[in-house]
C-alpha cells in the first residue's frame, strides 16, 4: 500500500444518488473506475464531499466495500471516520478496516472538539486510542477557524508521537495558517504529510510547501490535478500555473459561499461531464438554481472539462 510517504492528489469524490436520494450503486462503480483511471495517490470516501454526515453506518460500510472492489490495487482506498465519542470511533473504525479501508481520515468528534483552546492532550488521546485499537494509518483533520479544531505546533508535536499518524488534512482555507502548519510540520522529529483541503488555492498551497491535496475538487479534473502536482514537484512552475489558471475560476465558483452548496454544484458538473445520472443531494441540502447552473456550465466549458454541446444537453 503506497501511503507512506503520502503525497500527491488524494481524491475525495462525490457520492452519486438517484432522484429519490438513495445511493446509486451502479453509478458509483462506474465513477470509481473513472477516478482510479486518472491515477490519484489514493481515493478517500466517506468524506464531507461524499455527504458522510447524511449517510447511515451501513451505507458508509457499503461505500468502502464497493470502492475497494472496483479500485482493486490501482490505489489505496481511505475512509473518513466520523464519530461522536472515542468508543464509537474505535468500534466503527474496526468495521471499516474489516470491510477494506486501508487508512482513516479522523474527523474531529463534534461538538466535543469545538471551542478554543483545544487541549493537546484531548487530541492526542483521541487519535492514540483509535490508532492502538484499529491499527491503520491515520490522517488528522484541521478545519477552518471557528468551525473545528486547529493543530498548533504543540498539538502536532503530540500527534507525531503516534506512529500511525501519517498526515494532516489542512482544510483551513487560510494561507497564513497553511504556512504556519507547513513550518510546524517541518520542525517535527519525523515526517508527516501536509495535504491541503482548501479547494480554492490548491496550487498555491503546494507552493507554500504542502505535500499534495486531499480534496473534493479532485472529484473532477483528477488527471489535470495529478499533472499539476507533478509539475509543481518538478519545479516546472509554468506548466503547473497554466493548468491551475484554467481550473481555478471553476474551483473558486464551486467552493464559494455558501460552502455547503459545493456538493450540489459539483454534482451538476459531473452530470454535465456525463459521469453522474443525477445531481441529487440528500436533504436538507438543496439543489442549485438555473442561474447558478448556467454560470457553472460556462466555467466548465472554459476549463475544458466539457464541451458546450454536452453541457447544454445535461439534465436540469
Amino acid at each position: 500500500m503506497a501511503l507512506q510517504p503520502l503525497s500527491g492528489i488524494v481524491a475525495a469524490p462525490l457520492l452519486p444518488m438517484k432522484p429519490d436520494f438513495t445511493v446509486d450503486w451502479a453509478n458509483l462503480r462506474s465513477y470509481m473506475a473513472w477516478i482510479a483511471e486518472q491515477k490519484p495517490s489514493a481515493i478517500a470516501m466517506n468524506m464531507d464531499s461524499s455527504e458522510v454526515v447524511a449517510l447511515r453506518r451501513d451505507e458508509q460500510i457499503e461505500v468502502i466495500r464497493v470502492c475497494r472492489e472496483v479500485v482493486g490495487e490501482a490505489c489505496p482506498v481511505i475512509s473518513g471516520l466520523f464519530a461522536g465519542s472515542t468508543e464509537e470511533a474505535i468500534a466503527f473504525g474496526l468495521k471499516l478496516k474489516h470491510i477494506g479501508a486501508q487508512a482513516l481520515v479522523v474527523f474531529p468528534p463534534f461538538p466535543t472538539f469545538l471551542g478554543l483552546p483545544l487541549p493537546s492532550e484531548m487530541v492526542f488521546r483521541y487519535h492514540k486510542a483509535i490508532a492502538d485499537a484499529v491499527e491503520l494509518p491515520l490522517i488528522a483533520f484541521q478545519f477552518p477557524k471557528g468551525v473545528g479544531p486547529e493543530f498548533p505546533p504543540d498539538t502536532l508535536a503530540e500527534l507525531v508521537k503516534i506512529p500511525q499518524v501519517i498526515g494532516l488534512k489542512d482544510a483551513s482555507y487560510d494561507a497564513v495558517r497553511t504556512v504556519d502548519t507547513v513550518q510546524a510540520a517541518a520542525a517535527l522529529p519525523r515526517k508527516i504529510a501536509i495535504l491541503t483541503g482548501s479547494d480554492s488555492f490548491i496550487l498555491e498551497a503546494m507552493l507554500m510547501g504542502c505535500d499534495g491535496a486531499l480534496i473534493g475538487f479532485a472529484g473532477t479534473a483528477v488527471a489535470e490535478q495529478v499533472e499539476m502536482h507533478a509539475a509543481a514537484a518538478a519545479r516546472d512552475y509554468d506548466r503547473a500555473a497554466a493548468i491551475w489558471a484554467r481550473l481555478r475560476p471553476l474551483a473558486v465558483f464551486l467552493f464559494r459561499a455558501p460552502n455547503r452548496d459545493y456538493r450540489a454544484r459539483l454534482k451538476e458538473l459531473l452530470v454535465m461531464q456525463g459521469l453522474f445520472g443525477s445531481a441529487a443531494v440528500r436533504p436538507p441540502l438543496l439543489p442549485i438554481a438555473e442561474p447558478e447552473r448556467a454560470e457553472l456550465r460556462r466555467l466548465a466549458v472554459r476549463a475544458g472539462l466539457v464541451d458546450e454541446l454536452r453541457a447544454r444537453r445535461a439534465p436540469g
